[in-house]
């Protein structure tokens, strides 16, 4: 199977409206086939979007993934788009697919804009690390990117064994054009070098930010680049079901509960009532509301 190659633009504009689509028919309670059956007629026929969606409709009535087809079409969606729909599509993980959709509609977007190649990196590095996809198998995706020259896949390869010593925003500063400005002036404070400076895979501003927050939370860092420099944002994790439970379906939750620990009290020998009854004095008998004696 051929590597995949970048892509025109119109093709990236398709991809963000398809990954939109079919997110927000999903939410409205659309099985995949349909949405694969109707959109087809909807995508930009010059591109060959329309050509995937046909064979991930097949695919996924095969065997219900839409991520097995992206990964047999990997001359046409990239290593980290089938990484993230395979993990939302995972059994055992929490990562749901309409935000794994969400993420794709979002680089897709950036990438008909004209992605930089550091931009594009910090995106898909926070999806990693906000929705807890794994580092070893999200950067070698990551780093199968065409958008990634051999410099830079080499460099994010690195990352899996350099993130337990040192924070990314170090990492990161390291590699700027910041780091190697300040160097520069600390070998030749007086007269410029006239050696080759390597070239950075990040700017100079981004180096900036890098250095100022190194020891701090790595949210702030990746906020601050999107702030400063246009870098995408990143969808945020859906809240559990736990948090997001509306009030009317909790009150009924807690009846339930109730009335199951009823059930258990009478499976093992029943309710004893008399530890419901007031105590009063013996020879007092028990008084009630509309007792006359009370009127």
């Amino acid at each position: 199977m051929a590597d995949q190659q970048a892509l025109p633009r119109e093709e990236y504009i398709e991809q963000e409206y398809f990954f939109r689509i079919y997110r927000e028919r999903l939410l409205e309670g659309m099985p995949s086939q349909d949405v694969l059956r109707t959109i087809h007629e909807e995508i930009l026929a010059t591109t060959r979007l329309p050509m995937a969606v046909d064979f991930m409709r097949a695919e996924i009535l095969h065997n219900g993934r839409i991520s097995d087809a992206m990964a047999r079409l990997s001359h046409y969606f990239t290593p980290f788009q089938t990484f993230v729909l395979a993990r939302a599509e995972d059994d055992v993980s929490k990562f749901d697919q309409i935000t794994g959709l969400l993420i794709l509609e979002r680089e897709a977007k950036y990438r008909a804009d004209g992605a930089l190649s550091a931009g594009l990196f910090v995106y898909q590095f926070e999806c990693l690390a906000r929705n807890r996809l794994g580092y070893s198998d999200g950067l070698a995706a990551a780093a199968s990117d065409t958008a990634y020259d051999e410099r830079w896949k080499k460099w994010i390869l690195s990352l899996r064994g350099n993130l337990g010593v040192h924070e990314l925003s170090d990492l990161v500063f390291r590699g700027s054009q910041h780091f190697l400005t300040l160097k520069a002036r600390r070998e030749h404070p007086i007269q410029p070098s006239t050696e080759e400076v390597p070239v950075a895979l990040f700017d100079e501003q981004a180096g900036r930010i890098a250095k100022a927050n190194i020891g701090r939370d790595p949210l702030y860092f990746f906020a601050a680049l999107q702030r400063q420099l246009g870098y995408p944002q990143v969808p945020q994790p859906k809240k559990s079901i736990d948090e997001a439970l509306p009030p009317m379906l909790e009150r009924r939750i807690v009846k339930i509960e109730q009335r199951l620990k009823i059930v258990e009290l009478e499976q093992k020998g029943g309710i004893d009532l008399t530890k419901f009854y007031k105590k009063e004095d013996s020879e007092t008998p028990p008084a009630f509301d509309d007792d006359p004696r009370l009127n």
